[in-house]
C-alpha cells in the first residue's frame, strides 16, 4: 500500500533524500512537497556564483519543474507552512492548504543571524541565505555604489567578492583578528585577506558594528571605535540558526536544533527531520557533505532499512571565489601533544601546514596551492599512519618515494570507496564505473551522468585524473584546453566571464581577460564576435572584420576565387516570380552554374566577388533575402509536400517549415543549423539526421535533434511527441537557444548534446516549462536585433560596413 509522506521544505537535503528513496523503494510513497520559496530545487552551493554572474539560476536548478511531474510529486511552491497537527497528522500552509501525512519529514533549514544594532530593519540592509537575497543584492550593485558585508566567514566572503564582481565598492567588517578563523589558521588568513585587497575589496578585523545609520534607507555603518563607513547596502553574514520553532510549537523536542536520533529519528516516531534543522548527537551543520549523508540515512529509514546511521565525519572547505585557492580540514588547533609541518613559499603566495598527533594527520591548511587537498583529506579520515612518507608529505602525493611522480599514480592508488567529490559524496568506484558503463569521455560527461564536481567544482582536477587513469591514452582532455593560443581560458571559461562581467566588446574582453596578444587570432576573434552577439545582442554590434570571409560577404567562397549565392527559399517552396528573377541574374551576371542544394535550394556558382553586391540588389528586388547558407546560423528548413498534397501526409509539413523557417532566421548559432520536417514516419525530408527534426504522425509532432550526416553520421535523438504546432515551435526554439547559449564556438549541436548529456537537454527542454519558456523568451528578445537581411543592407547603405569588393580580407581559413 502506498503512504502519504508530506515534506517541509525543499532545499538540498530533502532533494537529495527523494532521489535515494526513489532509486530504494520507488512506489512506497506518494509525496507531497511545501516549499516556502516560490521556486523548484535549486543548489545553494552555487548561490556565489550567481552573485557574482558567472552563473544563470537556470544553471543552478537540481529538479526542475519536469522532475516532479516525472516523480508524481505534489509541490506547492511559496506555501509556507505554519502548523503541524500531530494528532491528526496533518500540515497546514499560510494559504490554508492542509496535506495529511503518514509519515512527515521537516528541513525548515536555517535562518540567518542578525546583529541586534540600531538600523537593522533599515530598507538596504540584506542577509546572504536564498536566491530572494542573491537578486536583492544583484539590484542593489546595479547603482555601482559602496556595499558593506559584516562577516568575514565563508558567505561573507563570497558576498563580497560577488559583488565587487558586480561594480560595487567592498568593504567587509570582521570582528575576530583573521578572517575565516574557525576554517583558517593566523597564516592563511593573513594571505586571504591580503589576496581580498590585493583586488580592491577593504578589510576590516578587529572591528564590531555599532550601529547602521540612515532614514528610510541605509546611508552608513558605524564601528564600536567610531569608525563611519558609507553605505548604499549593508549585508549581513555572521552565521546562523536553525529553524527550528515550527517543531517546538508542534511539540517536538528542540534543542538548539530539532532533536533527531542518528536514523534522523524525532521524538515522534512518524516524524523525521535532516538538514540545518536538524540536530544529532548534539550538533548541528552546515555544509553540505554531512546533510547529503543525513538524506542517505533519512531514506533508507524511510524505505524500511534502520540499519544506517549517521556519523559524524570530518569535512572540508574550499572558498567558493575565483581566483583564490584554499583548502582545510580537521582540526589544525594548537596543542601540547600535536606537531606540524609547515611549508612557506612567500613570493609564489603559497602556505602549507598539516597538523600531526601521534603520527597521522589531523588537520590541513592549505593557501595559493590546494591540488593535494582531498589526498590529505583522505589520510584524515582513515586516520593513515605516515611515519613512512614523514619527509615528504608536505610535498603531496606525486613526490610520495623521494621523487615526482606520475601524479594520477596516487590517485589510480585510491581505494574505490575513497570520496572524490565531497559535495555529492560521490566515491571514486561510482565514477570509474560510469566512465567504464557509460562510455564518458569528459569533465562534462561525468558531471552529467554522477555529479561529482557538479557542485562547487574544486574536485574538477581529480575528476579529471580518474579520466586519464582509466581511459589512457583514449582520454582527449581537448573540452578543458585553452581556446587558442591568445588565451589560458576555455570556451566554458570566456563565455561564463563575458557574462559575469558584462564585457560587451572584444577589446574590453581581450583587456579584462588578459589576452596574450593585442589584437588575438584567426581561432578567437570569430569565437569571441559570436559569444558577444548570442550574449549581448541588444549592445555589442557584430564585427565583420572578427568574421570568416563567408560570413562578411554573404556568399560562399569556391576554390578558383569566385563566389556562390544561395537566396534563401522558405521551406524550399518557390514561384514562378522567384524562378524568374533568378534565371535573369544567371543571365545578366553570366554565372556558369545553377544548381538545386540537398536543402531544397538553387545555389549560383561562379559569382565574381565585384558582382555581389549587384547580385543581391537584383535579388531583393524579387523579395529574396540572404539563405545564410555561408553562415553559422539556420541554414535550412527542409520540408516534404505533407499531407496537402501527400496521399500518407499527417500534417502540414510545408507549413510548418516555412512558420519555423520564417521564425527562427537571422540568428547566428555556434555553428551551422539544419532543420527538417517530415510529414510522416516514411521522413522523406529525411528529419532524423538533422541537427533538429521533426517527424509528423498523427497524434502531433515528434521532436528530433543532435543528427549529423557530414563527417560523422548519427541518427536523431528523440526529444518528445508534442501535441501542436506552437508546442512544436516552443520546443524548437528553446532547444536552439539553450544550445546558442552553451554551445562553444564550431561546436556542432550533437557534439553539445554528448557534453551537456541528452537527459538534461530533455529535462530542460521537454519536462520543465518554465525553464523551456524562459529559453523561449530570450530566443525571441534577440530576434528583435538579428533579422535584418544583410544583403538588403548592404544594397541600402543601411549598413554601417563598407563593402570593398577588392579590399584585402582576413581570416579566410576554411571552415
Amino acid at each position: 500500500m502506498t503512504e502519504k509522506l508530506v515534506i517541509i521544505g525543499n532545499g538540498m537535503a530533502p532533494g537529495r533524500m527523494l532521489e535515494h528513496l526513489f532509486e530504494c523503494a520507488p512506489d512506497a510513497y506518494r509525496v507531497t512537497i511545501f516549499n516556502a520559496e516560490p521556486r523548484v530545487n535549486y543548489d545553494r552551493i552555487l548561490l556565489s556564483p550567481v552573485l557574482s554572474g558567472e552563473k544563470s539560476f537556470e544553471e543552478i536548478v537540481i529538479h526542475g519543474d519536469g522532475w516532479y511531474i516525472d516523480h508524481d510529486i505534489t509541490l506547492y511552491k511559496g506555501h509556507k507552512i505554519v502548523e503541524i497537527d500531530r494528532a491528526a497528522k496533518t500540515v497546514r500552509s499560510e494559504h490554508g492548504e492542509v496535506a495529511s501525512y503518514d509519515k512527515l519529514v521537516i528541513a525548515t533549514g536555517s535562518a540567518p543571524f542578525i546583529i541586534p544594532v540600531p538600523g537593522k530593519d533599515l530598507a538596504g540592509v540584506l542577509t546572504y541565505r536564498d536566491l530572494d537575497d542573491v537578486e536583492a543584492m544583484m539590484l542593489a550593485a546595479k547603482s555601482r555604489g559602496r556595499a558593506v558585508v559584516i562577516g568575514g566567514g565563508l558567505l561573507g566572503l563570497e558576498a563580497a567578492a560577488g559583488l565587487q564582481a558586480q561594480g560595487m565598492d567592498v568593504t567587509v567588517i570582521h570582528l575576530m583578528p583573521t578572517l575565516m578563523e574557525r576554517q583558517l589558521d593566523p597564516a592563511a588568513g593573513y594571505l586571504l585577506q591580503r589576496e581580498l585587497e590585493s583586488r580592491g575589496i577593504s578589510v576590516l578585523t578587529k572591528a564590531s558594528t555599532r550601529a547602521i545609520h540612515g532614514e528610510t534607507r541605509v546611508q552608513s555603518v558605524e564601528l564600536e571605535d567610531g569608525t563611519v563607513i558609507p553605505a548604499d547596502l549593508v549585508v549581513m553574514a555572521v552565521g546562523i540558526r536553525p529553524n527550528a520553532q515550527l517543531a517546538g510549537e508542534a511539540g517536538l523536542e528542540v534543542n538548539r536544533g530539532i532533536v533527531v536520533d542518528a536514523r534522523m529519528q524525532t521524538s515522534d516516531p512518524d516524524i523525521l527531520a535532516l538538514g540545518e534543522c536538524a540536530e544529532v548527537g548534539g550538533a548541528t551543520y552546515g555544509l553540505v557533505a554531512p546533510l547529503y549523508q543525513m538524506a542517505n540515512v533519512a531514506a533508507r529509514h524511510l524505505a524500511g532499512d534502520i540499519g544506517p546511521v549517521f556519523a559524524d565525519q570530518s569535512t572540508a572547505t574550499r572558498l567558493k571565489v575565483t581566483g583564490v585557492d584554499l583548502y582545510s580540514a580537521g582540526d589544525f588547533a594548537e596543542g601540547e601533544d600535536r606537531e606540524e609541518i609547515v611549508l612557506r613559499d612567500a613570493s609564489a603566495g603559497v602556505y602549507k601546514r598539516l597538523v600531526l598527533k601521534e603520527n597521522r594527520i589531523i588537520g590541513a591548511v592549505l593557501y595559493g596551492e590546494a591540488a593535494d587537498g582531498p589526498w590529505f583529506f583522505d589520510h584524515i579520515r582513515n586516520r593513515t599512519d605516515i611515519s613512512d612518507m614523514r619527509e615528504t608529505l608536505i610535498f603531496g602525493q606525486a613526490y610520495q618515494g623521494g621523487a615526482p611522480l606520475d601524479p594520477t599514480a596516487a590517485v589510480a592508488a585510491l581505494p574505490d570507496d575513497a570520496e572524490i567529490c565531497g559535495c555529492n559524496g560521490v566515491c571514486k568506484g561510482k565514477i570509474v564505473g560510469a566512465i567504464g558503463e557509460k562510455g564518458l569521455t569528459s569533465l562534462d560527461d561525468v558531471r552529467a551522468h554522477t555529479k561529482a564536481s557538479a557542485s562547487c567544482g574544486t574536485c574538477s582536477g581529480l575528476v579529471e585524473q580518474l579520466l586519464s587513469v582509466t581511459l589512457g591514452d583514449a582520454y582527449n582532455p581537448q573540452a578543458v584546453k585553452p581556446m587558442c593560443g591568445c588565451t589560458d581560458l576555455g570556451h566554458g571559461d570566456v563565455r561564463r566571464l563575458i557574462k559575469a562581467k558584462e564585457l560587451k566588446s572584444i577589446p574590453a574582453v581581450m583587456q579584462e581577460l588578459e589576452w596574450k596578444s593585442s589584437h588575438g587570432c584567426a581561432k578567437c576573434r570569430p569565437a569571441l564576435n559570436y559569444y558577444l552577439v548570442a550574449d549581448w545582442p541588444q549592445d555589442y554590434a557584430d564585427d565583420y572584420q572578427s568574421r570568416f570571409i563567408n560570413e562578411r560577404v554573404h556568399a560562399n567562397i569556391q576554390k578558383d576565387g569566385t563566389y556562390s549565392v544561395v537566396p534563401r527559399m522558405w521551406g524550399g517552396v518557390t514561384s514562378a516570380t522567384e524562378l524568374r528573377a533568378i534565371a535573369d541574374v544567371v543571365d545578366k551576371f553570366d554565372i556558369p552554374t545553377v544548381k538545386v542544394t540537398g536543402g531544397q535550394r538553387i545555389d549560383m556558382l561562379g559569382v565574381r566577388k565585384e558582382d555581389l553586391p549587384a547580385v543581391w540588389a537584383d535579388l531583393g528586388k524579387a523579395g529574396f533575402v540572404s539563405g545564410h547558407a555561408y553562415a553559422k546560423g539556420l541554414r535550412t528548413v527542409k520540408t516534404c509536400v505533407g499531407s496537402e498534397w501527400c496521399r500518407f501526409g499527417t500534417q502540414d509539413s510545408t507549413g510548418l517549415g516555412i512558420r519555423i523557417e520564417k521564425f527562427m532566421w537571422g540568428s547566428w548559432t555556434p555553428a551551422k543549423v539544419k532543420m527538417a520536417v517530415s510529414g510522416c514516419p516514411r521522413n522523406c525530408a529525411e528529419a532524423t539526421c538533422k541537427d533538429v527534426g521533426i517527424i509528423c504522425v498523427d497524434s502531433g509532432f515528434e521532436i528530433h535533434f543532435a543528427g549529423a550526416a557530414g563527417l560523422d553520421i548519427k541518427g536523431t535523438e528523440v526529444l518528445g511527441l508534442v501535441k501542436t504546432e506552437d508546442a512544436a515551435l516552443e520546443h524548437i526554439v528553446a532547444l536552439v537557444q539553450m544550445y546558442r547559449e552553451q554551445g562553444h564556438y564550431l561546436e556542432r549541436i550533437y557534439k553539445w548534446a554528448k557534453r551537456v548529456g541528452i537527459d538534461e537537454i530533455r529535462e530542460q527542454i521537454l519536462n520543465d516549462p518554465e525553464r523551456r519558456k524562459a529559453w523561449f523568451d530570450r530566443f525571441v528578445f534577440s530576434q528583435k536585433f538579428a533579422q535584418v537581411d544583410p544583403w538588403s543592407e548592404r544594397v541600402s547603405g543601411k549598413d554601417k560596413h563598407e563593402f570593398n569588393p577588392l579590399a584585402t580580407l582576413t581570416l579566410e581559413a576554411a571552415e
